[in-house]
């Protein structure tokens, strides 16, 4: 068996995992990663990439489909499915060979198979054709991902009944498709089959779709879903999937009455679950929480010297979430005395149209904790910017806390939600008042006008509204 050391190992070469492996380079560190499969993880290949490269068609082909609004006469517009699909892999393919040449550019040895711990500083690699290579290292970072979650009784046949990796890549666009799940996954793929003129039917057992979301972020969404012809239904339980021949019939319970919907596929978007599989953890002495592998606030785990990120370590499974934590497991490294992790800055994003993003604590969230605070509240009706773009559903909503000013939260719906929400991300972590945000000059006319007049109606000095 091949030995080699190493200051760090890196396990998975997804977004958390390849950012950690380039920044322990570029610090000098001797650094492998340890990969299964492709470059970039699930999030470049099968996740957060190929999926907005799907979503961008869907907007495109919304917009054909509208064009005589905006003075264009087109016709009938003829979709070619295979064609939008492989842009999407396309598009994947593309930034995993980037991958690749950064892994070169910053001498990190990449060792293709699967990983298993043998002690906290020793790790086996056994690769396709059963070859093994010992890693001998001094830290590691385990950044394995999560794949997704299934439901009792529900079998995933990857055909009929599919996870969102088979909804990528569907050889034909399903004329109906039941989605079990509406958080980010299930929101996401609704609107973009629904765009495409599928009948979508969205099933969530929670009382809201996006239930983790801000709940008037739940119910503009909602609304919006409604007027694009999905067929929602909260507070649902499934009770069966059973696949036959060419359809399924999913069987769900709500009230207490249960109703049966035959789909062309059924989409399953519950969640997701670690992958620690193989990995022998036990053997390092570490035993999972629910499914992940439980961390401090630093991303270490019970074993000194082995760290866990990403969304193998659980909730919320973000890609830039991982990211950020590979660079703290390495500053951690080096400094024992840093500050963990401030989670209440992570932004939240969801790329259906309208978009969502959210930071900080929901309106829910700062009345659990008896928080005083007030509510700033902006709707992109009212947005110069968003009335000439034709992007007028959603509004901005920023809360703050009555004694300090503090930015509590902030929750945005609606045209480029996921690029807004960074200047609050940034104004929280700067540890800026609300009314900061309020009298920082924005340009005229952007969208960026309604996070400044949200801020403004927060502190009670509205213009505009």
């Amino acid at each position: 068996m091949e030995s080699h050391s190493y200051d760090v190992t890196v396990i998975g070469a997804g977004p958390g995992g390849y950012v950690a492996a380039i920044r322990a380079a570029q610090e000098g560190k001797s650094v492998a990663i340890v990969e299964r499969d492709a470059l970039g993880g699930v999030c470049l290949n099968w996740g957060c990439i190929p999926t907005k490269a799907l979503l961008k068609s869907a907007e495109h082909y919304s917009f054909l489909a509208h064009a005589a609004e905006w003075g264009f006469e087109i016709g009938e517009v003829a979709v070619d499915w295979k064609k939008v699909i492989a842009r999407s892999r396309k598009t994947a393919k593309k930034l995993s060979g980037g991958i690749g040449f950064l892994m070169k550019k910053n001498n990190i040895t990449v060792h293709k198979g699967s990983a298993r711990y043998l002690s906290a500083n020793r790790i086996e690699v056994t690769d396709a054709e059963g070859e093994t290579t010992e890693l001998q290292t001094t830290n590691s970072i385990i950044a394995t991902g999560a794949r997704p979650g299934t439901l009792p009784g529900v079998e995933i046949d990857n055909e009929r009944v599919i996870t969102s990796r088979e909804a990528m890549v569907l050889p034909e666009r399903p004329d109906s498709l039941m989605i079990i799940g509406a958080g980010a996954i299930g929101v996401e793929f609704a609107y973009f089959y629904a765009a495409f003129g599928c009948k979508v039917t969205l099933v969530e057992y929670l009382d809201a779709i996006l239930p983790s979301s801000d709940e008037d972020i739940s119910a503009v969404l909602e609304k919006s879903f409604n007027s694009q012809g999905i067929d929602i239904h909260t507070g649902a339980r499934v009770l069966s999937v059973e696949p036959d021949g060419d359809s399924v019939t999913t069987t769900y319970e709500k009230e207490g009455e249960s109703t049966s919907v035959k789909t062309d596929a059924v989409l399953v978007a519950v969640g997701v679950k670690g992958n620690t599989e193989g990995l022998e953890l036990e053997k390092i002495g570490l035993e999972l929480e629910n499914g992940f592998v439980p961390v401090d606030g630093h991303c270490e785990t019970a074993a000194r010297g082995v760290y866990a990120i990403g969304d193998v370590n659980g909730p919320p499974a973000l890609a830039h979430v991982a990211s950020h934590e590979g660079i703290h497991a390495l500053r951690h490294m080096k400094n024992q005395n840093i500050a963990p992790i401030d989670y209440s800055l992570v932004p939240s994003c969801v790329y259906c149209q309208p978009q969502v993003a959210s930071m900080g604590l929901s309106e829910a969230e700062a009345k659990e904790r008896e928080l005083e605070y007030d509510c700033g509240k902006f709707p992109f009706s009212a947005s110069g910017k968003a009335v000439a773009i034709g992007e007028t559903d959603g509004f901005v909503k920023i809360l703050s806390c009555r004694e300090s000013g503090e930015l509590l939260g902030a929750h945005i719906i609606g045209a480029e939600a996921t690029e807004l929400i960074t200047e609050l991300v940034l104004g929280k972590s700067a540890e800026l008042a609300v009314r900061d945000i309020h009298m920082a000059m924005h340009a005229h006319p952007t969208l960026s006008e309604a996070v400044m007049e949200a801020a403004a109606d927060a502190t009670g000095e509205a213009t505009h509204i």
